[in-house]
């Protein structure tokens, strides 16, 4: 059994993350892909696995279920640097326990990992979200809807496939 099971196709995050890891004395394993991961999965039965959404244009949603089957007692954080409201959801009703946005600091990921009841004390944004931002959110929605698939997406919002890629390129700032 291995303490963390990270997948994440970015080898230099995956690296830092598991030498820091290590440092903390968790046993660590790596895993670039859907099929690494779910190898690695079956073999190490990992206590924790830290899944990256966006893994080389797959979708990390999609490996969920599949992740839940191979190491059914792991508890699987999603970490994202494309964050929405509408993956963070399905993240959670496919089995995540968390979602973070990258750059997530080492402590927070282990304190996702701790925290697994809800919050019902969670503080509400002080601002409502911007209009950049509910774009953003409506786009990674629809997206979600067609499951990832941005010519389906584009042409279900009835837009070039290019202008949805440049929209969904420049992500919004939190609020």
């Amino acid at each position: 059994m291995s303490d963390f099971l990270l997948v994440d196709d970015d080898a230099a995050f995956s690296h830092m993350l598991m030498r820091v890891l290590l440092r903390r004395g968790f046993s660590v394993a790596c895993a670039a892909n859907g099929h690494e991961a779910l190898q690695q999965a079956m073999l190490l039965q990992p206590a924790r696995i830290v899944l990256d959404l966006n893994l080389g244009g797959d979708s990390g949603l999609k490996l969920l279920p599949p992740l839940r089957d191979a190491a059914p007692a792991a508890a699987i954080v999603v970490l994202t640097g494309y964050a929405s409201i509408a993956t963070a959801v399905e993240a959670i009703k496919l089995g995540a326990i968390q979602y973070l946005a990258k750059p997530a600091a080492v402590d927070a990921i282990l304190a996702a990992f701790g925290q697994q009841a809800a919050n019902p004390d969670l503080a509400l944004a002080e601002m409502p979200m911007s209009l950049k931002r509910i774009s953003w959110e409506h786009l990674q929605r629809v997206l979600a809807e067609h499951e990832g698939n941005v010519s389906a997406t584009a042409r279900s919002l009835k837009m070039h496939r290019r202008t949805l890629q440049r929209m969904l390129a420049k992500r919004p700032v939190a609020g």
